[in-house]
Parts: structure tokens; sequence; C-alpha cells
């Protein structure tokens, strides 16, 4: 019999996590032995840990013995700046696909202060003539064509921001220069310790209600510039028991596993996240759009910026029709746009040359994407985020992620000559030769 063996150290959410990963590994391969570190006698070994602990020049010697849990190459998906080129690229190979319609219009740029901003946008010519126009349209901002601000490489909603005119773009990033200099003239006034003691951390709570958005421009320098999707809101049910709650945003975060080179696998069990407050269009927040920390509590659905309990936050994606105003079939419809569009992004990843996208052989990586459902009823990706933070799905929803793993592990299995059996939780929606190995 072959041994396997496993390294398993997933120090993200470890104590959420990594028990349901395990638990995954004995039920599929009951007889594996995990080890602390990896040794030599191993035939076949698997490697689940943080991508910085990974030991990628073993990854690459031994494709037929060692399985890691992430490719080496994948900014052609994760980076939001990458993620645009590699869309916009494939779109112009394959006019006919539905990314066309499943990106929102983007711009991106790179800037480093805000005084440089008029050269940053020189060549981003959709960006400024929508600004231009806006400029032109009475009434305020009701009229106006939107656009979101996000940081390249930031997640958690960190630098999201909307505007509609140069001067309030201009005013973002000058907002940023003025938070991040006033930090550090407090550092500056601030004694150091010298009594060899860690500062007291404060408590969850007070971290959420702490949470700050703001970036330092000079640190990050990318950006993407999207026009706004005006969203399907979604409005619960009348209940006898809870006040009526008015129509709020939400996004879906799906859980796709990508495995060797290449299959890509959507599991099924998708999350629907909803913003902590009931929606306000952008233009009501027009007075406060260049603060350095505006409250976009009706816009941002990420959960952990929300403080406290999720309370009705995080929602399963098929219990939509039970608690919500919206028909099973309008639900389906989502959902097989999620899986055409995600097939899609992984052949635009491909076919980019596998400069910034390198699938292996022996390795497999668990990406969360998300997706927002515009107005039109027509789905769009928004990003893909690696190493996703599984443990903001909260404890009441543990099952669904202890799902995946599941799900995940039944179909990696087959490196180790296990079968794989068929899981209708895991649709795959790419299978595809990659070659140079």
């Amino acid at each position: 019999m072959t041994e396997i063996s496993a390294v398993l150290d997933y120090t993200d959410d470890k104590s959420y996590v990594e028990p349901l990963i395990q638990s995954a590994l004995l039920k599929h391969l009951p007889s594996i032995t995990f080890l602390p570190t990896p040794t030599p006698t191993s035939e076949k070994l698997l490697t689940w840990t943080s991508y910085e602990s990974l030991d990628f020049p073993t990854l690459l010697s031994s494709p037929k013995t060692s399985l890691f849990n992430a490719y080496i190459i994948r900014k052609a998906l994760i980076r939001k700046h990458y993620l645009l080129h590699t869309i916009e690229t494939y779109i112009r190979k394959c006019p006919e696909s539905i990314l066309k319609t499943a990106a929102p219009v983007s711009v991106g740029f790179e800037v480093d202060y805000a005084e440089f901003l008029d050269e940053a946008l020189v060549e981003g010519y959709e960006l400024v003539e929508s600004l231009e126009r806006n400029e032109q349209v009475e009434g305020g901002g009701e009229g106006r064509e939107w656009w979101i601000l996000k940081p390249g490489m930031s997640d958690r909603g960190v630098g999201i921001r909307l505007f509609s005119t140069m001067e309030e773009l201009q005013g973002i990033f000058e907002g940023w220069e003025e938070e991040e200099s006033d930090e550090e003239d407090e550092d500056e006034d601030t004694p150091a310790r010298s009594d060899g003691e860690e500062e007291e951390k404060d408590t969850p709570v007070k971290e959420a209600e702490n949470k700050s958005t703001g970036i330092i421009t000079s640190r990050l320098r990318h950006f993407v510039a999207q026009t706004y999707i005006p969203p399907i809101l979604l409005t619960p049910k009348e209940s006898p028991t809870k006040p009526t709650q008015g129509p709020r945003k939400f996004h879906i975060r799906t859980y796709i596993l990508a495995y060797s080179a290449l299959k890509v696998y959507v599991y099924k069990n998708m999350l629907a996240l909803f913003a902590s407050k009931e929606y306000t269009p952008p233009w009501d927040l027009q007075d406060s759009i260049t603060s350095p920390s505006p409250d976009l509590s009706a816009h941002l659905t990420n959960t952990c910026l929300q403080s406290g309990v999720h309370d009705g936050s995080v929602i399963p994606f098929w219990k939509l029709p039970e608690i919500f105003d919206v028909e099973v079939g309008t639900v389906e419809g989502w959902y097989k746009q999620v899986c055409e569009i995600t097939s899609e992004v992984f052949k635009a990843a491909i076919s980019g040359g596998r400069i910034h996208f390198q699938p292996l052989p022996n390795a497999f990586e668990i990406f969360g994407l998300d997706f927002l459902v515009g107005e039109d009823g027509k789905v769009r990706i928004l990003e893909v985020n690696a190493f996703p933070d599984f443990k903001q799905t909260g404890e009441e929803e543990k099952e669904l992620v202890a799902g995946l793993f599941d799900g995940v592990v039944g179909v990696v299995k087959e490196f180790f000559g296990e079968e794989v059996q068929e899981d209708e939780r895991m649709d795959k929606v790419l299978d595809v030769e990659v070659g140079g190995f």
C-alpha cells in the first residue's frame, strides 16, 4: 500500500479551518499520516499550509509524489489590475465570450501621489470622458455615471470608494495623503515603550468598530476604476417575529477548486453576502464622498467590515427564495451564469501565454470568486481571491465550509491513485490539458 503523509498547518483562521480540512482528509484518505514537517521517507506527500510556507522547489522537483495547495503564479486572477488585463486581452481574442458583458467597464492606472493623478489617467479616456460628461449633468449626482475605485492589491474592502467627478476622485487621493500625514505625526508624538510588554490588544468587537478602509497610496500604486453597476436588491419576506426590513445590496461568494492543469470546479453551495444597512444610491453619499472614512455600509458587502455578529448578512445562496422575494428559477439562472463566467475567466487566464497564471499537475487551489447581480439580472464578476477568509462565513454556516473541503479532498485524492466518486456539490466547469510539463 502506498504511504500517504500530510503536513497540515493552515495558519489563516487556523482554529476554524484546520479541523475541517483534517476531517475531510481522514474521511477520504483514512490511512493518511499527519507530520509536523515533510520527511524523505514519505512515498506521497500532501502539503496544505499558507502560501508563504510552501516549499515550491520541492513542488517543482517532485511532480509525481508531492501535492501542494496553491499554484506558484496566479497573478492573472488574484490581482485586480492583472485580472482587468486578462479579461480585456481575452475579449479581443474571443469577442463572443460572456466576459464581454460579465465584467464591468474598467480602467487601470498607476499613481503614487495625488498631484500626479492627471498624468496617470492620460490613457484612461473612458473614465476621463465619463467624468467630463458628469460635470455637465444638472441636478447633482443622480443623473451621473458613477464609478468605483479599488486598489489593485488590497482585499477585504480596503480602499474602495465611490466617485462621479474628477474633483471627487482627486479629493479621495488627497484625503488619504492627509490621513497618512496625521498618522505619521501621531507616531512621532507617541513615546516608545520601554517596559518590554506588548500593547494591550483590542477585543474582537472593538477591532470591528475601529476598522478603517483607508490606504497609503504610494505603497499600493495600482488602481482600478470600474463603472458602478446598479445592483439588484432583495427585500426580506414579511415575518411575524421580525420587523420588515428594506432592500439590501448583496454579492455572491463562490468557492472554486482549480486542480492540476487544469480542471475547475464550482462548489454549488454558494453564499450571498449582504450589506449591513438598507440600500441607498451613491449620490446620497455625495457630501462625504471624499472623506477618509465615508460610510459605505449600504454598499460594501464584505462581512469583515461589519461590526459585531453578522446577523442576516451571510445567507446560503439556495435559501434566498425562502427568505427574500425572489423566484427559484431566477436564482437558478444566476447560478448558471456564475458557472459559465467562471469557466471563461480561467480560460482567459491560461490563454495569456502562462506568464501570470501557471497551473501545475501536482497543485490545487481554492479561490473565492465574488459576483454581483445587476438590476438587469445579469451576473458580473468582481474579483478573485486567493486563500479566502472562511471564518467570515460564521459559525452558523460552518457546515457549508466543511462541505467545501470534503468536496475538494474528494477531487484531489485522485493524485494519490484513489478513485473519485461523483459529487453533486462540485460542478466541473472546465477540463483542459495545459501542456509544457
